[in-house]
């Protein structure tokens, strides 16, 4: 396992900078695949796939994406990384069914490959026409991964300063869950006023968007806009 994910740092623009020429480049590309893992995960599971079959698809997809150079066609100022994944995933998939194809009619090997052909940006081209993806579930299951990992590195900070009684507590009030206590009923818990819960729960809010923001930044190229990717974010989850 990687380190926590509270203190990842790695920019995706690091990432394909060196191209997965050295060890730093490869970690770092190893701990953006596992921080984004769920986003492959859920959609592989949302195309119909059982929970086993899903996770052992995920698991072959992203040893590909770490065993060989992914990084020949994509444009370091304009590929975000969920982008590269979705491409990557797609050329996956599509060498996947001409394998299958390839069985019941008894032929050889066909020829795979895992990055984004070299004349297309990012999720745009398809192997296979006949099996468009929903790209919009796609970006769905990052955000929810965006989301997921905000909220992991907020309780940990919780817990490290010994508030993870807070965490606990208050998480409703972040994550956009129905509140099955009023606020007033969890400052009784927590042992505190409800002026000392509001003002917690503003500050909570306010680093939990810190934290999306900076897991978003880490996918992007340094010359992207992060409010657009953050609106979208917003977008594809409201939907």
């Amino acid at each position: 396992m990687s380190e926590s994910p509270a203190f990842i740092t790695t920019r995706w623009t690091r990432v394909l900078a060196a191209r997965g020429d050295s060890p730093e480049a490869k970690r770092a590309l190893g701990e953006l695949c596992e921080a984004y893992w769920p986003a492959v995960f859920r959609f592989l599971q949302r195309e119909g796939r059982t929970e086993d079959a899903a996770r052992e698809l995920a698991q072959e997809f992203f040893a590909k994406v770490l065993e060989r150079d992914a990084f020949a066609g994509v444009d370091p100022a304009r590929g975000r990384f969920r982008s590269f994944l979705l491409g990557a995933l797609k050329h996956f998939l599509g060498d996947q069914r001409d394998r299958e194809r390839a069985a019941k009619r008894g032929s050889g090997a066909v020829h795979e490959s895992i990055g984004p052909s070299t004349d297309t940006s990012p999720g745009i081209e398809i192997a296979d026409p006949a099996h468009a993806f929903d790209e919009r579930r796609f970006d769905r299951s990052w955000a929810l991964a965006v989301i997921d990992r905000s909220l992991i590195s907020l309780a940990a900070e919780l817990c490290d300063e010994g508030k993870a009684a807070q965490s606990d507590m208050l998480k409703p009030w972040l994550a956009g869950d129905p509140a099955t206590l009023s606020q007033a009923e969890a400052a009784t818990r927590l042992g505190m006023s409800e002026g000392a819960v509001k003002v917690a729960i503003h500050r909570l809010r306010k680093r939990y968007r810190e934290l999306v923001r900076t897991e978003v930044a880490q996918t992007v190229p340094e010359s992207a806009d992060v409010d657009a990717e953050l609106r979208y974010l917003v977008e594809v989850l409201a939907a």
